[in-house]
C-alpha cells in the first residue's frame, strides 16, 4: 500500500491527530500506551513511561497552544525524551531542538551532583513542513569527536569511563535527534516504524496496520470519543493548523511560488466562509511573530500592508 502523496496533512478525520493527542489527552487520561508504543518502534526496544515532566512548550498561552507542542518523559531505566510536533514553519528550528535537550540538562540535573548522572536524552521532532534539505523523511544526529588528522578514527571512551558511565561509546552520553519530516513520506509501507509515519502523514489507521501503540490509538483518539468541549476545540485547533500547513508548503523544496498559490487558494475559500476576516487577521498575526515578511502575510491573507502593521 502506497500513502497517497499530499501537499497538507488530512486534517478532520476518524482520528484525532497525535499532536492533539500528546498535548489534551495523554497526561489527562493516561493514554499513555500509544506514546509508549511509538517510543518502542522508533528506537526498536520497550520503552515504559514512568513520569510526565514539565516543559515550556506546554504552557497554556494563546500564541503557543495550537501549533507547538513539545513533552518530557522518563522512561524505566532514566532516560528522557522529548517529544516535538511542530506544524508552522519555523526557521530556527534546528536551535528549537539544541535549546531544549540543552534545558532538559540543566533543569533535571540536581545542584552538586557530579557531571557523571546527567543521563541520556533522546530528543524526537516530528515536523510537517521542509526542515532543512534533503530526501529523506527519517533523520537521526549523533555527536562524533573525529581526529583531524585521520578522520576514519573517532574518539573512544576509555574502559574505565564504559565501566562507570555505562556506555560503550561517547555519542552514547551526548543527547541524540531524532527527526520525522511527515510530508516526505511516500513509499511503500513495510515496517512498523512506517505504519506510524503514515498515520502521522494521513491520520489513517488501515486496518492491516500492527505496529505497537496503533491498536490503543485506533480507541482512544478516535474524534467520535471527545466530548462536545473537547470536539469544539479540536475543531479550532483544526482550523488554525490548516492555513499554517499552506504557509508552510510556501517553503517547501517544492517550489516557493507554488506554495503561494496553494496558500491564496485557501485564503479565496476562507474568503467565502463567515468569519474570514478575522481567520486572515488571526494568520497575519501568527506569521508576524514567526518573523515572516510584510509581503508574503499580505500575499498569504489577503490583508494590505497597511492593516498588517496595525496587528
Amino acid at each position: 500500500m502506497r500513502p497517497k502523496k499530499t501537499i497538507i496533512q488530512k486534517t478532520m478525520g476518524k482520528y484525532i491527530t497525535f499532536d492533539w493527542f500528546i498535548k489534551k489527552l495523554l497526561r489527562n487520561k493516561g493514554n499513555s500506551v500509544v506514546l509508549e508504543g511509538f517510543l518502542s518502534v522508533l528506537f526498536k526496544r520497550q520503552i515504559k513511561i514512568q513520569k510526565i515532566l514539565e516543559s515550556e512548550g506546554n504552557q497554556e498561552f494563546e500564541e503557543q497552544k495550537y501549533n507547538r507542542v513539545d513533552l518530557l518523559v522518563e522512561d524505566s531505566d532514566g532516560e528522557k525524551f522529548i517529544i516535538e510536533v511542530q506544524n508552522d514553519y519555523e526557521i530556527d528550528f534546528f536551535q528549537r531542538m539544541l535549546f531544549g535537550t540543552s534545558k532538559v540538562v540543566t533543569e533535571y540535573i540536581k545542584e552538586g551532583e557530579v557531571y557523571g548522572s546527567i543521563q541520556k536524552i533522546y530528543s524526537v521532532n516530528i515536523v510537517y513542513f521542509a526542515l532543512g534539505q534533503g530526501k529523506g523523511y527519517f533523520y537521526k544526529g549523533t555527536t562524533v569527536f573525529r581526529n583531524m588528522r585521520n578522520k576514519r578514527e573517532v574518539l573512544k571512551l576509555s574502559k574505565r569511563q564504559q565501566e562507570v558511565f555505562k556506555r560503550k561509546n561517547v555519542w552514547d552520553i551526548f543527547p541524540e535527534y531524532y527527526l520525522l519530516r511527515v510530508n516526505k513520506f511516500d513509499e511503500e509501507v513495510k515496517e512498523p516504524l512506517q505504519e506510524w509515519i503514515s498515520f502521522l502523514k494521513t491520520g489513517d489507521i488501515p486496518k492491516s496496520y500492527t505496529a505497537q501503540g496503533l491498536a490503543e490509538a485506533r480507541e482512544v483518539m478516535r474524534v467520535s470519543e471527545l466530548d462536545e468541549e473537547e470536539r469544539k476545540a479540536y475543531e479550532r485547533y483544526i482550523d488554525s493548523i490548516r492555513i499554517s500547513r499552506s504557509v508552510a508548503f510556501s517553503y517547501d523544496d517544492l517550489g516557493y511560488t507554488r506554495g503561494i498559490e496553494v496558500g491564496r487558494a485557501e485564503g479565496r475559500a476562507e474568503g467565502r466562509a463567515e468569519g474570514a476576516k478575522q481567520q486572515a487577521v488571526e494568520t497575519a498575526r501568527k506569521m508576524k511573530l514567526r518573523g515572516y515578511p510584510t509581503d508574503v502575510i499580505a500575499d498569504m491573507t489577503g490583508l494590505t500592508p497597511d492593516e498588517i502593521s496595525k496587528i
